[in-house]
């Protein structure tokens, strides 16, 4: 048999407050979370039941419940930008002298950027660490090449022209 979970008196007095005032749903089940398995020594499972919810969600009730009495020890929600290598304001600054690079040339050539940002980060990066740093902000390829450097229009031409004079069904 699991160990019975100890609720601070002073959170179910809390929760036995809140219930009595709030008039939002989210508060008034994460306060009887905390007020069920600490007065009618529920489990999680018989908790879950009771609000109708799984039996993981009572836990997760139970510590919004903690945070809304104590806000300093919110934590971060899921999802976000956990592992950034700069923040959004550090991108700008370090993007910013590019910007007039880019204007003037038409274009922005990708591996100085990737240089740049190696050096002042100290580590190598993959050039899709650059590619997404710049849709982030915005930035993205305007037109693709429309033809190759080294193709020669005349012969292309010169090969449709004749091309159907050689050409024999089966």
């Amino acid at each position: 048999m699991a160990r019975p979970r100890h609720i601070d008196a002073k959170l179910v007095a809390k929760a036995r407050r809140l219930i009595t005032q709030t008039q939002d749903l989210e508060q008034y089940r994460a306060a009887q979370a905390v007020l069920l398995p600490a007065v009618a020594r529920t489990t999680l499972e018989q908790t879950a039941v009771i609000l109708g919810v799984g039996r993981a969600t009572v836990p997760r009730l139970q510590q919004r419940f903690r945070q809304l009495q104590r806000p300093a020890l919110r934590r971060r929600r899921w999802g976000g930008r956990r592992r950034a290598l700069l923040t959004l304001e550090q991108e700008r600054s370090f993007l910013a002298p590019w910007i007039q690079q880019a204007r003037q040339a038409g274009l922005l050539v990708v591996s100085p950027l990737r240089a740049a940002l190696s050096q002042q980060l100290g580590r190598a990066v993959a050039a899709s660490v650059i590619y997404r740093l710049l849709a982030r902000h915005g930035w993205r390829k305007v037109a693709p090449d429309t033809r190759h450097p080294q193709s020669n229009p005349a012969t292309q031409a010169a090969w449709k022209k004749n091309f159907l004079k050689r050409w024999r069904p089966c």
